[in-house]
């Protein structure tokens, strides 16, 4: 379970305002056609009352994920199952992402920094997301164009992936 220090009515504004922008919405390969079609409500949901867990078990259902993806093995493709935790994946590094510009503009907003944190709990953490806790982000003018910039990538700034357990708060 994600913990949000700074998700409130404002930080929930901003995150819609930004997956309201045009093509601002990550659409996963694992998403079948149904899940394409819901995807982007499902998360505007989630974003203004839900939860990443809540998101996944919304996505998780209705036949919205494929059960088979087609990988690269040796230059050769292949077929594999999608991993059991596709939806939870998803919902928590989507919301994260959304999580994270929100308060971008909040820092912008309010002359403030932010500060990376654990917001989910990790029984083994990488040691590179280890170094990043308690790191300050300066400027989160770049950081949120990055962001904007690598929709469902990984942003160019270096920053932690928004898979990782890490996010941030105001500081």
């Amino acid at each position: 379970m994600f913990v949000f220090h700074d998700l409130d009515a404002t930080t929930r504004n901003h995150m819609l305002d930004e997956a309201n922008l045009p093509d601002s919405i990550y659409i996963s390969p694992r998403l079948t056609a149904i899940g394409k079609e819901d995807w982007p409500v499902l998360l505007r949901e989630a974003i203004r009352s839900g939860t990443p867990e809540s998101l996944a078990a919304k996505l998780g259902t209705n036949a919205r994920l494929k059960t088979f993806e087609i990988s690269q093995r040796d230059g050769r493709p292949y077929e594999k199952k999608v991993p059991s935790n596709a939806a939870q994946l998803l919902a928590e590094g989507e919301f994260n992402r959304y999580y994270w510009r929100a308060l971008c503009l909040r820092a912008i907003a309010e002359h403030r920094s932010l500060t990376v944190y654990r917001g989910r709990h990790s029984d083994n953490p990488k040691p590179e997301s280890e170094a990043w806790l308690g790191k300050k982000v300066e400027d989160p003018h770049a950081i949120l164009k990055d962001l904007r910039k690598n929709i469902g990538g990984t942003p160019d700034k270096g920053l932690p992936s928004m898979n990782s357990g890490l996010t941030v708060r105001l500081s």
